[in-house]
């Protein structure tokens, strides 16, 4: 049995753990950077030590001075949000050999999913649906490479096998640039995630960005708890994610997510988990899994009555699947505020002068914020996730406007006029988007900016 969690994360994510911790009457150890000592989940927690440093990589990143800390103040569990460790099958599996519990997936699952050639390859063989292309390594040769791309069809996108975050992919339109391209990419991959492994698929012009959670415990048991739609994304990265998504039909969802649920008993998956798939003339294709809880779980909590991160430490405690999971009803859109030039999307670091959070019915904000609070130039500028909630996709849209207005953020700039903008824009309240919705109404101004 679990009895003090360490949590190994920061921001938002480890005053979310943090309270989901206290409600199933856990003890908690925050760690924090020097760049952090001032935070209030530090504040809040049973015991806080610091990890190091501000920099990334020699606090939040540093394995050995995580479990030294796990062991220094007698936590049996380390939990390790989203973000920094929490995808890292080595991190997971010393966490394990330390004889302190991972709580997540088992280091081969996490490693199977993390290289998304294997990844892809499980997939096709639990019968979940794959976008189109080759799912083997690529090779060396220029011939053998454009064989390949033409046998598969241009435009294709080449990407990295351990890539994420939007880095290591390039698309290629015309043959005379796959050699060149892949070359580059093979460079990229190998310096940013030490893997210069690639792989090809077909690439989509319009495609929607639909996920499934998953769930799945330690008696051999999985199920899925709804989709969400995250197609608004600015260089990759999400601004705006909602359950479930709009005009994609109740049945093909659940057949997609029975497939999910067999996906996740055929590789002994354990924990949280989400599946992520393009989505385009109504079939869906695998693109990747994430072996973590998600920045965008509060739609699904909101929608189908769950606390997912519970879940996650209810399911590592050895209870059933049966005793967590909700109903899915209602729908929720949810809006990240960071802390950055609405118009570069740089980001703006400094002191939050004044701060106040919206409220209401139907709102939910997620933030470890408040008056006084710094910025950190050093990491992720997510501030707070403000979440609307309601009995239709319009009620949700409209409650989330309202509190996106009343909100207050002083001292550094946000992109709380962005997120407006994008309510109001007509494409976005019909529910018709795709992953290039973004620099199709504002990349034009955002390049202007840039300038």
């Amino acid at each position: 049995m679990v009895n003090t969690v360490l949590i190994a994360n920061r921001g938002e994510i480890a005053l979310r753990v943090l309270r989901a911790c206290r409600q199933l009457g856990l003890k908690t150890v925050a760690i924090y950077s020097e760049a952090d000592q001032d935070k209030n989940y530090v504040a809040l927690a049973d015991q806080a030590v610091c990890i190091g440093p501000a920099g990334a990589a020699r606090s939040y990143l540093d394995q050995r001075a995580l479990i030294a800390a796990a062991r220094a103040t007698g936590a049996d569990a380390i939990h390790p949000g989203y973000g920094f460790l929490s995808e890292n099958a080595e991190f997971a599996q010393r966490v394990i050999d330390a004889g302190i519990q991972f709580i997540g997936p088992r280091p081969e699952a996490i490693r199977t999913m993390g290289d998304k050639i294997r990844a892809k390859q499980a997939m096709l063989a639990a019968g979940v649906p794959c976008v189109p292309g080759w799912s083997q390594e690529l090779p060396e040769s220029t011939a053998e490479l454009q064989a390949i791309a033409r046998q598969v069809g241009y435009p294709v996108i080449v990407k990295a096998a351990g890539g994420g975050g939007g880095r290591g992919m390039r698309v290629v339109t015309d043959e005379a640039e796959i050699a060149d391209t892949v070359a580059l990419t093979r460079e990229e991959a190998r310096q940013a995630f030490g893997n210069p492994a690639l792989y090809l698929e077909k690439y989509l012009s319009r495609p929607r960005h639909i996920e499934i959670q998953v769930l799945a415990d330690t008696h051999g048991n999985a199920t899925w708890v709804g989709a969400r739609d995250c197609s608004v994304q600015r260089r990759h990265q999400k601004v705006l994610e909602e359950a479930p998504p709009p005009g994609v039909s109740a049945q093909a969802l659940a057949e997609l997510g029975a497939r999910c649920v067999k996906a996740c008993q055929d590789i002994g998956y354990l924990g949280a988990g989400t599946f992520e798939f393009l989505y385009e003339d109504g079939i869906f294709a695998f693109i990747e899994m994430n072996t973590r809880i998600q920045v965008e779980h509060p739609v699904t909590e909101m929608t189908w009555g769950i606390d997912l991160v519970a879940a996650q430490l209810r399911i590592a405690q050895g209870e059933r699947l049966e005793t967590i999971v909700g109903d899915g009803t209602g729908h929720a859109i949810e809006a990240r505020v960071n802390a950055e030039d609405p118009a570069t999307g740089r980001p703006s670091p400094g002191k939050i002068t004044a701060w106040r959070a919206p409220g209401g019915s139907g709102v939910r904000v997620d933030t470890h914020i408040e008056a006084g609070t710094m910025v950190p130039p050093y990491y992720d500028s997510l501030i707070a996730k403000v979440i609307g909630f309601g009995r239709t996709r319009q009620e949700a849209l409209v409650r989330l406007r309202c509190a996106l207005a009343e909100m207050r953020v002083e001292g550094v700039r946000t992109n709380l006029p962005l997120l407006l903008r994008i309510l109001d824009d007509e494409p976005f309240r019909e529910g018709e988007v795709d992953i290039h919705y973004f620099e199709t109404r504002f990349g034009a101004k955002e390049a202007q900016h840039a300038e």
